[in-house]
């Protein structure tokens, strides 16, 4: 009974989560070496197909939600009556945006499968991805969302490059968002070295302590006793992070301590 029991309790410990997380990113990895191995044509068809087939099962998701929504807020035709152009637009606007799953997962295909495709080969051809490139590919994406979904009024021509400029704008406002909340703020570059020996040292909780005191990287090497205890570090934590400073500067000099 105590050994079934121990087994038991080793196999809990396996989570197939993480065990399946880490071999996803083991074929990731794989995959994209791969990939960048191959030439032009074949990296597009690749990552264009792959993202078309991610945007479908999203659409085809979203559209379970919005199956009946154009149908319950579009009032019905009376019969023999025609719509004029404007209202007819309307109504392929609102069957585009709302359609049932085949629709939405062909409209989502075609928009994350022709974004990555561009994005793919103005990354290979400038050698960089920008918010050019990002506002490129979303305006292609744009336009053939609006030629697949049917989105259309009485300037057919009007209405695609509009569609493409909208997404591009979008698409370079959120990358310019995000670019900027990426960036690491001036005070976590202030306290880089700080963080990394209080890791280190596994004093990490005592960060806090140095920005409340200013006490950034380039003072480290004038750290003491008595600027520690100003900024309430402990004094077993003191210790250790004198002693750290200490050999630092000692492996500077060539010195070795006895």
């Amino acid at each position: 009974m105590g050994e079934g029991k121990q087994g038991v309790l080793v196999v809990g410990h396996q989570n197939p989560v993480t065990h399946l997380q880490t071999k996803y990113k083991e074929f990731e990895t794989l995959f994209k070496t791969w990939l960048a191995k191959q030439s032009l044509p074949v990296e597009a068809a690749v990552v264009t197909a792959t993202s078309a087939l991610q945007g479908a099962a999203i659409g085809g998701f979203m559209g379970t939600l919005t199956n009946d929504v154009s149908s319950a807020f579009t009032p019905p035709t009376p019969p023999g009556a025609s719509l004029n152009p404007q209202a007819r637009a309307s109504l392929q606007q609102a069957q585009a945006l709302s359609g049932g799953p085949l629709i939405q997962a062909r409209n989502f295909a075609v928009m994350t499968g022709v974004n990555a495709g561009i994005s793919c080969v103005m990354r290979r051809l400038r050698g960089k991805e920008d918010v050019q490139t990002s506002m490129v590919a979303a305006f292609g994406s744009g336009v053939m969302f609006s030629l697949v979904s049917g989105m259309g009024g009485p300037n057919q021509a009007a209405n695609v490059i509009s569609s493409g400029v909208f997404f591009a704008l979008m698409q370079g406002g959120l990358y310019k968002v995000g670019e900027k909340f990426s960036q690491p703020r001036v005070e976590d570059v202030l306290y880089d070295k700080t963080r990394g020996m209080l890791s280190n040292l596994g004093l990490g909780q005592y960060e806090k302590n140095f920005k409340k005191g200013l006490l950034t990287d380039n003072t480290l090497p004038l750290l003491n006793d008595s600027a520690l205890q100003d900024v309430k570090i402990p004094p077993g934590p003191r210790l250790l992070i004198l002693d750290h400073i200490q050999r630092e500067k000692e492996v500077k000099k060539g010195g070795r301590r006895t």
